[in-house]
């Protein structure tokens, strides 16, 4: 997921067996909060490989245009780079976030930003994952308050019909990979 990983879910393609289960976006105090829960057609071994692989990230839409894992910091932990371009109605951005990564296998990743080298204050993303049935259950949450203007009126709303509208291309391609993972 993303990466504005709102927009990790952009944009329409491939058939498959992934289905979104759900997505809301709120606004309050100037963040928002968006999270979703995707199920996956895979096993959870690999659809965590591929979201802990920032390389991987600009295979799923076309609004994340550059995204990479980083040499690890000094004390060994994980980094990413992800930029993003991406048009709502007439309002067109491109913006860019980088951190670092924690992880716990077959539980959790969580990616923050660095507000000096983003264009976010604040930024975090993390995704849940839970084998169900004969897949795997994704609940993904980002908070970020970007230092870009999102109109907060209409943002949340925007964003959500964007997301539930276009995701369905980017959940089957991240689980494509997931599923050539597996073989």
């Amino acid at each position: 997921m993303p990466r504005l990983c709102i927009l990790l879910l952009l944009f329409g393609g491939a058939a498959g067996a992934a289905e979104l289960r759900s997505v809301n976006v709120n606004h309050a105090d100037g963040r928002y909060r968006l999270t979703s829960q995707v199920w996956f057609d895979t096993d959870l071994d690999s659809i965590f490989a591929v979201f802990l692989d920032y390389d991987l990230a600009s295979r799923f839409t076309s609004f994340i245009v550059e995204a990479r894992n980083l040499e690890p910091d000094d004390s060994g932990q994980r980094r990413f780079y992800i930029r993003n371009k991406g048009c709502v109605w007439f309002f067109c951005s491109s913006f860019e976030r980088s951190g670092h990564v924690e992880h716990e296998a077959r539980q959790f990743i969580r990616s923050t930003a660095d507000p000096t080298i983003s264009d976010f204050e604040f930024s975090r993303e993390e995704w849940r994952f839970e084998v169900e049935g004969e897949g795997t259950l994704v609940a993904y949450e980002f908070e970020f308050e970007p230092k870009f203007w999102i109109p907060p009126l209409i943002g949340p709303y925007v964003l959500q019909s964007k997301l539930q509208r276009d995701s369905a291309g980017a959940i089957h391609r991240i689980e494509a990979i997931a599923q050539g993972l597996q073989q």
